[in-house]
């Protein structure tokens, strides 16, 4: 009979310990399973869309076409490509305005995040450049453009979120080209304090 007592002691025992280890083994493995989860979804996320950076994640359609010396005689929308409309967005980190000219450069009409409604600093967000370019790209299917060469400037979080706006509607987009003014010269330095 006291044999009998001690093995089952010593069998409760195992089992408590068994169960704890178990318990602490599952909970270990749950708290891994859910880092490595939260991971993924992490690098499964797109970037941050600002500015140049937004070009990496810029689901655009791009071929490989350089001009040459006959892109000029090329019809495109029953227009040579050196007629079509010129649709210029200049971004900053304060506002995106866009606007378009002719093939001489007479300007047409202009519109930017201000004119949109949007106030402050939030004129400077990739959103408000797209919802501008939408808007944008509307009054210019009313006036019947659809088939348009696009030049951008500036660092903006607007660049790529704005031609997006562009696509979105309908326009028919030939060609982009980034004419960001580049400064050679390194900045004068500041004047030295005067304590």
């Amino acid at each position: 009979m006291l044999n009998n007592f001690r093995y089952r002691i010593t069998v409760t025992n195992v089992c408590n310990t068994v169960q704890t280890v178990m318990k602490n083994t599952l909970h270990l493995a749950y708290n891994l399973q859910n880092k490595i989860d939260k991971k993924i979804m992490l690098k499964s996320l797109p970037r941050k869309d600002e500015g140049t950076i937004g070009e990496k994640n810029a689901n655009i359609s791009t071929f490989e076409v350089y001009p040459n010396s006959f892109i000029d005689t090329l019809v495109v929308g029953g227009l040579r490509f050196r007629d079509l409309p010129i649709i210029n967005i200049r971004t900053s980190r304060n506002n995106t305005i866009i606007n378009v000219t002719d093939e001489k450069g007479v300007p047409k009409f202009i519109h930017s995040c201000g004119i949109e409604g949007f106030k402050n600093a939030r004129k400077g967000t990739n959103i408000a450049a797209q919802s501008t370019a939408v808007t944008f790209g509307r009054r210019l299917i009313e006036k019947g453009i659809d088939t348009v060469k696009v030049r951008i400037s500036g660092l903006g979080p607007g660049r790529i979120s704005s031609i997006k706006g562009l696509q979105m509607v309908g326009l028919n987009i030939i060609s982009v080209t980034d004419s960001t003014k580049v400064s050679w010269n390194p900045l004068r330095a500041r004047k030295q304090r005067k304590l």
